[in-house]
């Protein structure tokens, strides 16, 4: 409860439960909001699936690495700069009509998308649609944590998370439904305008977030949205402590004289709660992604094709058992994080997620070392054909990965599986004429037996990265800043998650070309482990505290991130009740 009594530190997900079906108007809230979660994941998702068909349509996509980054990674781009303008608006217009914003730019970047002539429009298409997700990104969380009793926050916050990866599921079931029909990538990227739309339709009908109405003077709004959530015995204590925490806000805002963005910016970074939060709420969103959590989402489909899978419809469908392990440790999320804690969440899903990466790394390391070879007979029979690979030189001993490592693009035409085989020029004839005899093109991976211990390392990084990296970051950015800047910080956060989703997503393919696949796992798991180092110094524990404890917190001289504090209180620091460290 909103500066009640603190039980937080005891919620269950049965509490969440309880309360959502006594209180039915929670779960309309959170659902509908959550919708933007639903979008997020569904473009993460999709993405991966079409692009192997855009690939397949566009033969400028299919020989440029670069390129493909670049359709897949200007989402992202366009993702920036919808969360910088998120963080202004919902402190200026409110967190209902930035949501509203964002489906309209989401739903015109998917119709732009279903129809480009070229890449080039499917790029503008993706920079609308990354707009509508950045704007969404940092809103949602909000709109649900300030909607939210606190003892269930956690929870209801961790709805996003599992709506996101809901969609992500979804994506591949459509991508999969979608492979035969004509047209394939449009309809994979133009449905997504269906969510987009009844989401602006739902929020059309509902209400302001009750704290953001409650601080700009609508406090009879404020207070009826209140007596919907809350249970009738608890709804004038509610009130009542919002009342006391928004004046007190709005008296030190007055104090210390914020005017305007710059203004405000400038207040946040000199106040030691704001850059104590901002520095643990930004390095666990960029701890998020470089852990390279979207190498595997926006590319999932392509890392299965580079373990030894070659078929496009193969592809999606394996892919289709990560995406689901995915939704199904947001659901685990939802399970522990009120009752384990954020950072120890957090910290157990680092600790699997080196290992695994490690696993990745070693797995790709040893396909590579037992690639098949060349075969230098073969490729002068199919070289009356179609067009062999212009860098094979038959004096020079080739496997299959220096074939597909070749500047000119080639493909790898697999004569039963590890058998030597031609390595040919990547066009359509070579494609054509070598699946006529019954093989199979490989054109991202080499056919190895390591396959299917490739992927079953890539469900166990899923597995470990989805309950506490995948989604506490943001219920952590959701509760760690005091109000007055709760806008602006949270902006900052999700500005820092989509550049660092930028970085990751522009270089993953290039990576894998230049180091090869091995080597960029490794790098991955080496960054992970620097990041589990950073988040266990710098970020601290806020499950159970209530947006007040939490501020207190941060200001205490003897504050530590590593340990515990509960009930904190007004009182000197010696006198608060703490526990010792927070475990990993």
């Amino acid at each position: 409860m909103e500066g009640g009594v603190n039980v937080a530190d005891k919620a269950e997900f049965k509490e969440c439960l309880r309360l959502t079906w006594t209180q039915p108007y929670i779960l309309q809230l959170v659902l509908s909001a959550g919708i933007s979660g639903l979008l997020f994941g569904y473009d993460t998702g999709v993405i991966s699936g079409a692009l192997l068909y855009i690939r397949d349509d566009f033969a400028a996509v299919e020989k440029s690495t670069v390129l493909r980054e670049t359709i897949v990674s200007m989402a992202v781009a366009g993702a920036i700069v919808g969360a910088a303008l998120g963080g202004w608006m919902n402190d200026k217009f409110g967190r209902r009509p930035s949501i509203i914003i964002a489906d309209a730019l989401f739903f015109g970047g998917a119709l732009i998308m279903a129809f480009s002539p070229t890449p080039t429009v499917i790029i503008v298409g993706r920079v609308f649609v990354g707009l509508g997700v950045g704007m969404a990104s940092m809103t949602a969380p909000l709109y649900i944590s300030e909607a939210s009793p606190a003892r269930i926050r956690g929870a209801l916050v961790s709805t996003n998370g599992l709506l996101i990866t809901g969609g992500q599921f979804l994506a591949y079931l459509i991508n999969l439904a979608f492979t035969k029909v004509p047209g394939t990538w449009r309809w994979m990227l133009g449905i997504a305008g269906l969510p987009a739309l009844v989401q602006f339709i739902l929020m059309l009908m509902l209400p302001e977030s009750p704290r953001w109405l409650y601080r700009k003077g609508r406090k009879e709004e404020a207070s009826e949205i209140l007596r919907k959530i809350y249970p009738a015995n608890e709804v004038e204590q509610e009130i009542d402590a919002m009342r006391q925490s928004v004046e007190e806000e709005v008296l030190l805002e007055g104090s210390i004289g914020e005017h305007g963005l710059i203004g405000k910016l400038r207040k946040a970074l000199g106040s030691k709660v704001v850059r104590r939060g901002l520095m643990a709420g930004v390095i666990v969103q960029v701890a998020q992604q470089f852990v390279g959590i979207n190498t595997v989402m926006y590319y999932s489909p392509t890392i299965v094709q580079l373990a030894g899978f070659a078929s496009n419809n193969t592809a999606m469908a394996l892919s289709l058992i990560t995406s689901g392990l995915n939704a199904i440790g947001s659901v685990v999320s939802m399970f522990f994080v009120d009752r384990t804690g954020r950072r120890r969440l957090m910290l157990i899903s680092l600790v699997g997620i080196v290992v695994w990466l490690a696993v990745l790394g070693g797995t790709f390391l040893g396909a590579a070392h037992h690639a098949p070879p060349i075969s230098y007979v073969e490729t002068r029979l199919f070289a009356n054909q179609t067009q062999t690979c212009p860098e094979f030189n038959p004096s020079v001993s080739w496997s299959c990965v220096n074939c597909l490592k070749a500047a000119s693009t080639c493909g790898f035409c697999a004569h039963q599986g590890d058998k030597a085989s031609p390595c040919l020029a990547l066009n359509d004839a070579s494609r054509r004429t070598c699946r006529a005899d019954q093989r199979e093109f490989y054109t991202e991976g080499c056919p190895n037996n390591f396959g299917w211990l490739a992927l079953i390392g890539l469900g166990a990084y899923i597995v470990s990265y989805s309950p506490g990296m995948g989604t506490v970051p943001w219920i952590v950015n959701s509760e760690i800043y005091p109000l007055r800047f709760r806008g602006i910080c949270g902006g900052i956060a999700a500005v820092a998650n989509w550049v660092s989703n930028l970085i990751v997503t522009q270089t993953f393919l290039s990576l894998t070309k230049a180091l090869g696949t091995s080597a960029t796992f490794f790098l991955f798991c080496g960054v992970s482990f620097l990041a589990l180092v950073v988040v266990f110094f710098t970020v601290p524990e806020t499950k159970g505290l209530q947006f007040e404890e939490v501020e207190r917190m941060l200001e205490r001289k003897d504050y530590k991130p590593w340990k515990r504090y509960q009930g904190v209180s007004d009182v000197e620091p010696a006198k608060n009740s703490e526990v010792g460290l927070t475990a990993p």
